[in-house]
């Protein structure tokens, strides 16, 4: 299990600073996401500052664009890593698919398999000079002149892997993509009992295995190094796990451990007027709801939590720590995590 970071928007110059910063911590890869900014644009600036670091997307929005614009710049990027990169995508959700980026929305499941596929078909002409001859239901790809082929690439294709939650997207993600980027708002028994079943399901219908299979953990983490620090992070962490406990589309989780009935609390909540009402959703959330989805403590115990919980269960995961910290509190923690699993491996 290797530690990954997380990479925050903003000046480009203050971008490769950080990514050096998390290449001389320790961390195994840095994960930039699509929120304010566009997702792709930092890792050019983090690949020049690092030599070793893995860089990905978690996510990019897949439906905001088409198989072929993300077929270009994954390439290039991937040519700019020198065999660094990682596509990853999401699907988002309808209304800021159809509204935010007016693209269109429908069955996201089957349509991220044929995106997904469709990006292979396209690689697969570049590298290998092959057609382009890819007719879907989504897509239709059939044009690829050498004018604007970029050339096979001297190391392998970018991996690709999708953020899922639900089993369908679960199944796509063993059928057809190199790993799954879980979502934050999960629970080990929930990994364990829905969510890498659905993705072997998927796997075995396409004569797949889990080798190589990457499973990227977005585990809450709640820890500071003074009394004061952690409870305002334990109270951040509450607030975040009461958003997403508000949000239907996630209720399978709630219901997995008996809570479905909070989840209705909060959505209603949610709907509300109340200015202050997403601080008073965090209140709701108590302190078995907040073990079950959070690790949380001196920094000192993170390690062996997470170790314990998912050293079995993720190949790589990124600390989700939704409050202010620095990027030092997390260097110990990563060393002594290597320790736990090594141990952890000895014994078995």
């Amino acid at each position: 299990m290797q530690a990954d970071g997380k990479l925050t928007p903003g000046p480009l110059h203050r971008t490769a600073e950080t990514a050096r910063e998390h290449e001389e911590g320790g961390y195994a890869g840095l994960w930039s996401a699509e929120s304010k900014h566009d997702p792709f644009l930092p890792l050019v600036a983090a690949a020049q500052a690092t030599r070793r670091l893995e860089l990905g997307t978690a996510i990019a929005v897949a439906f905001a664009r088409s198989p072929m614009t993300l077929a270009h710049t994954a390439w290039d990027l991937q040519r700019y890593t020198e065999g660094r990169f990682i596509l990853g995508l999401g699907s988002q959700v309808k209304p800021h698919i159809e509204r935010r980026f007016s693209m269109p929305w429908s069955s996201p499941a089957a349509r991220m398999r044929e995106m997904v596929t469709a990006i292979r078909a396209i690689w697969d002409a570049w590298q290998n000079g092959s057609r382009l001859d890819f007719q879907g239901a989504f897509y239709r790809h059939t044009l690829m002149t050498p004018f604007f082929s970029p050339g096979p690439l001297p190391t392998p294709a970018p991996k690709i892997v999708i953020a899922a939650v639900g089993e369908a997207m679960c199944r796509v993600a063993g059928e057809v993509c190199d790993g799954i980027l879980l979502h934050g708002f999960t629970t080990e028994r929930y990994i364990r009992e829905v969510t890498l079943p659905t993705v072997r399901r998927g796997q075995e219908k396409a004569g797949r295995s889990m080798d190589g299979f990457q499973v990227v953990g977005l585990p809450l983490t709640a820890t500071g190094t003074t009394e004061e620090s952690l409870a305002a992070a334990v109270r951040a962490v509450r607030e975040r796990i009461a958003f997403y406990a508000s949000t239907p589309a996630y209720r399978g989780v709630l219901d997995l451990h008996g809570w479905g009935d909070l989840g209705d609390e909060l959505h209603a909540m949610s709907r509300g007027d109340d200015p202050e009402r997403w601080t008073k959703m965090g209140d709701a959330i108590d302190d078995e709801v907040l073990d079950a989805f959070a690790v949380v403590g001196p920094p000192e115990r993170i390690a062996p939590a997470l170790a314990e919980r998912f050293g079995d269960l993720v190949t790589r995961f990124q600390f989700y720590a939704p409050y202010e910290h620095e990027i030092g509190l997390w260097t110990p923690v990563i060393a002594e995590l290597k320790e736990a699993l090594h141990h952890d491996r000895a014994a078995k």
